[in-house]
């Protein structure tokens, strides 16, 4: 067959979208300069409002985000009290006292155990809870509300309340132990028991929050998958373990690396249950947060907080690059 011009008929005239955007761009003539590879000025009027209401948010997270950062990375090498005008630069000198400090190795022993605990735990309960809720049971939406309320709560009347909780003699949690013949727990007094007292009520706190995340990962799961796999046989945890678990792990990565970064931030619950109590042993169950706040605020070391902020920042970096690197492998 011929092509149109061998026919000799006319070429059909350019449609609406070829003419708008034609290659190569016309050529830039005396009185008149073409849109941007042939868009119009509507297209470019819409591309400028995204940039300039992204731009607000960019400022925002670059002023209390990035500005912060970089300033603390700054003071870490300076020796300042937050009053004098001075800052001599004093090098590595923080880092070096740090790893000689008994109450940051402290700090960061009970704040490593504090993570290790609470993120498990609130991982597997999360599951447990979520497995048979995200079969869209009967009252769902009211057991669902019962366990996500105290994540939205406000954390100091939680914490207050399992001040009393927590108490040796009235406390609720000593008489329940009580029921079952265990004794009296010195929940606030003793150093060990108190961190514990801590991670149970941080449990309870995030253990709705991580239940509505595997919920949701849960119904994302195609049913055709698990028809299948009750098709060759598979039931049960055989069904779990091979099926629903693999295709869960995105939200495993998710739901770990978040509360694992919040496990590390805890401040709140050490600071009201265990700073203020007669006898209670505030320095015995101090967190990270807890120690740069002292150094910071009370003792006036703010070069040498910057400095543990530093490396506080670099062991969650590199915690979470490693969960990254291990969970994202089994999701492949």
């Amino acid at each position: 067959m011929g092509s149109t011009a061998s026919n000799g008929s006319k070429p059909r005239p350019l449609g609406r979208a070829q003419r708008k955007w034609r290659w190569p761009p016309p050529r830039v003539t005396a009185g008149h300069t073409p849109l941007l590879l042939g868009a119009s000025r509507s297209t470019l009027a819409r591309y400028g409002f995204c940039y300039l209401m992204l731009a607000f948010p960019a400022l925002l997270f670059i002023v209390f985000r990035i500005v912060p950062i970089a300033e603390t990375l700054r003071l870490s090498v300076l020796n300042w009290d937050l009053i004098s005008a001075t800052k001599p630069f004093v090098g590595l000198d923080n880092f070096r006292a740090l790893l000689q400090d008994p109450n940051f190795l402290l700090a960061l022993s009970n704040t490593t155990t504090f993570a290790a605990v609470t993120v498990t735990a609130s991982v597997l309960l999360a599951l447990l809870v979520a497995l048979p809720l995200a079969r869209r049971v009967r009252w769902e939406g009211l057991y669902q509300l019962f366990y996500f309320l105290p994540f939205v709560a406000p954390t100091v009347p939680e914490a207050v309340a399992w001040k009393w909780i927590c108490d040796t003699r009235n406390g609720l949690l000593n008489y329940l132990l009580s029921l079952v013949g265990v004794g009296p727990v010195p929940w606030l007094i003793e150093p060990r028991a108190t961190l514990w007292a801590v991670m149970i009520m941080s449990v309870w706190k995030t253990l709705g929050y991580n239940m509505v995340l595997f919920i949701v990962g849960l119904r994302a799961i195609p049913a055709e998958y698990t028809e299948a796999g009750l098709i060759d046989g598979a039931a049960g945890w055989r069904l779990f373990r091979h099926i629903t678990l693999p295709l869960l792990m995105p939200t495993v990565l998710l739901i770990t690396v978040i509360s694992t970064i919040s496990a590390y931030n805890v401040f709140t619950q050490v600071y009201v249950l265990a700073s203020d109590i007669q006898g209670s042993p505030a320095g015995l169950a101090r967190v990270l947060i807890y120690d740069i706040f002292e150094n910071a605020f009370r003792f006036y070391r703010m070069g040498y907080a910057s400095a543990e902020a530093t490396i506080f920042f670099v062991i969650v970096l590199c915690l979470t690059l490693a969960q990254f690197r291990v969970l994202r492998s089994q999701t492949e």
